[in-house]
């Protein structure tokens, strides 16, 4: 975990996330804050003007969801290492230029972790199936403001890396 500990009491510990308790005001009410590992989330392009994805099962929804390649950014590695790691896991592809168009925070009400978006154009492939297990890649040619559209796209990060590239220049949607 990257982000600073919260303050209070630590009351949950798991290897993915630490429950911190500490009293704002009200002393009968605490308040809870989750410590959670930072995360990379990729806008990949290919050559062909594909939008890189993945479907994969997430428990937390008990569903299959389609999303852009994300992880976290494990101990000694820095965002743009996760995001290039987590294309080429994801993927089995790669890009030369990962630019950096947003570092955002998944909720500042709860979570301290940041959520790093990154922008990757000219993605390639870097091994034949060459992805992880549970993974399907998926190149996306519907269009940008189609993947709105997709009942089984609603991941957060994934809506706030495509909304950042675009704000930036990088594609439209």
């Amino acid at each position: 975990m990257h982000s600073p500990k919260p303050e209070g009491e630590l009351v949950f510990q798991t290897p993915w996330f630490e429950v911190f308790k500490k009293h704002v005001g009200d002393p009968s009410k605490p308040y809870f804050t989750i410590n959670a590992p930072d995360f990379a989330v990729v806008v990949a392009i290919t050559r062909e003007g594909q939008l890189l994805m993945v479907r994969q099962f997430r428990p937390a929804a008990n569903a299959i969801t389609l999303e852009l390649p994300a992880g976290h950014v494990e101990k000694g590695e820095t965002p743009e290492e996760a995001a290039r790691k987590e294309l080429l896991e994801e993927t089995g592809y790669e890009a030369d230029t990962f630019e950096l168009v947003a570092t955002l925070s998944p909720s500042t009400a709860r979570f301290t972790n940041r959520l790093y978006c990154f922008f990757a154009r000219d993605a390639r492939p870097a091994r034949p199936g060459g992805f992880e297990a549970g993974m399907e890649p998926v190149l996306y040619t519907k269009g940008f403001a189609a993947l709105l559209e997709e009942k089984d796209f609603y991941s957060s990060g994934s809506c706030a890396a495509l909304f950042a590239s675009a704000v930036r220049g990088k594609i439209k949607l």
